[in-house]
């Protein structure tokens, strides 16, 4: 299912995931709240607020083919700015999200 030539796996949370060469998990179903926190701290986010949840859970319930909603899809449906996007999520907020909801980087993302 994940047999990519780029496939490896990690460790987050006590449970081996695949991930490709950027981190970003290879399936969705593997994921979970424990691993994200995990991630979120190897991206520099020290806690996950309820408003990070809040967009995880949003990126999760609308997530395409395992990929996770652009930006502007992210903001559009979560109400939320997106300055404050990039105060959740520094420095490149739709991948980071992405990545610590478990989710393949969203399209146009470098």
């Amino acid at each position: 299912m994940f047999a990519q030539a780029s496939a490896k796996t990690a460790e987050y949370a006590g449970k081996i995931v695949h991930v490709n060469e950027e981190g970003f998990l290879l399936d969705p179903t593997e994921w979970s709240p424990d691993i994200a926190v995990e991630i979120a701290k190897e991206e520099g986010i020290a806690e996950l607020t309820p408003l990070h949840w809040q967009v995880i859970d949003f990126c999760r319930k609308h997530a395409v083919n395992g990929r996770s909603p652009t930006l502007r899809q992210i903001t559009s449906g979560t109400g939320i700015s997106t300055k404050e996007m990039f105060s959740l999520f520094p420095k490149g907020p739709a991948k980071k999200v992405a990545r610590i909801a478990g989710l393949g980087k969203p399209e146009g993302c470098v």
